[in-house]
């Protein structure tokens, strides 16, 4: 089994016949068809289903076929980063951030990145922790900055820890520039579910000090429907001061800092597996490392602090 190989069983699957197969490679037929048989009988399995309407994968083909398409896109960045050097940066560049951290970071990093590298495509995402995870995973971005579970699963390069705070409607009774931990016993919370990393952070917490949380909404949408179901009064919930700051000074919304512990959450930048790395990667990480700093030290990214490392 080869590459090539691989990549024309990913053309056939593609195709849906042969016949066609051979038309779009200009490779003949019988050679085709000889090349599939032969990787069938190596890997011991049939890969294909054949009628008289075409071809169509077996399990065992969807599966070789997520490996061809894997290989098949790491061979072209790598033709791509060999034709691309020579310091000007990659040819394009995918960089994934969750909600909040989107917000602060990408319009600064977007002009910065065009300055150094005027002639690289860039595409940002944005996207919950898990789906981040699944597209770095996948090879589907290049790096990604989420929020790091408490777990520690996820190996990454932590750049700073950021405060969280109770949000709530602007008439709440809850008064007071702070509120214990054990204040969220008695509100009821808007949370995504159980897979996300903040939910699994409150039930932690709340484990930790003798209670169960009360879950009043699970909502797995954007930070601005969260928070417009906190300001109808539908609830309260845990968010960074970044999230909320216009909000608040709108006098929509009103926080609260955690005490007794104060709860925080750190920021990482986690780079793709199982793929190239682009042209000048260290390079572009450094530029995100300064404008991280820039930011929390101008106070552009409030109650934030630096991890030194």
């Amino acid at each position: 089994m080869n590459s090539d190989d691989l990549r024309l069983f990913a053309r056939i699957v593609k195709a849906g016949s042969i016949s066609r197969a051979a038309l779009e490679t200009g490779v003949d037929q019988s050679t085709l068809s000889r090349r599939l048989a032969a990787l069938e009988g190596e890997l011991g399995t049939r890969l294909l289903h054949r009628s008289g309407r075409g071809v169509q994968p077996t399990e065992r083909g969807e599966t070789l076929l997520e490996y061809a398409e894997s290989i098949g896109r790491l061979l072209d960045e790598a033709g791509s980063v060999m034709q691309h050097g020579g310091g000007r940066g990659p040819s394009q560049l995918h960089i994934a951030a969750q909600p909040t951290i989107a917000s602060l970071l990408f319009a600064p990093l977007a002009r910065l990145l065009k300055e150094h590298y005027p002639d690289s495509r860039l595409r940002f995402v944005e996207a919950l922790a898990d789906q981040l995870l699944d597209k770095l995973a996948s090879g589907d971005v290049d790096l990604a900055l989420i929020y790091l579970p408490e777990q520690g699963v996820v190996q990454a390069d932590v750049l700073l820890s950021e405060g969280l705070r109770l949000v709530l409607p602007a008439a709440h009774r809850l008064a007071g520039e702070a509120a214990p931990v054990s204040a969220l016993r008695d509100i009821p919370l808007i949370l995504p579910s159980t897979h996300h990393g903040l939910r699994m952070l409150v039930e932690s917490l709340a484990a930790r000090h003798g209670f169960a949380p009360r879950i009043a909404v699970e909502l797995d949408g954007s930070i601005a429907l969260i928070k417009r179901m906190v300001a109808e009064g539908c609830g309260g919930t845990l968010l960074p001061e970044a999230a909320v700051r216009d909000e608040i000074a709108a006098g929509v919304l009103r926080s609260c800092r955690l005490s007794d512990p104060e709860v925080s959450r750190q920021v990482g930048l986690v780079l793709a597996r199982n793929r190239v790395v682009p042209d000048g990667l260290w390079a572009i990480v450094r530029l995100i490392k300064d404008e991280v700093a820039r930011l929390v030290e101008s106070g552009e990214w409030p109650d934030a602090r630096l991890e030194r490392g």
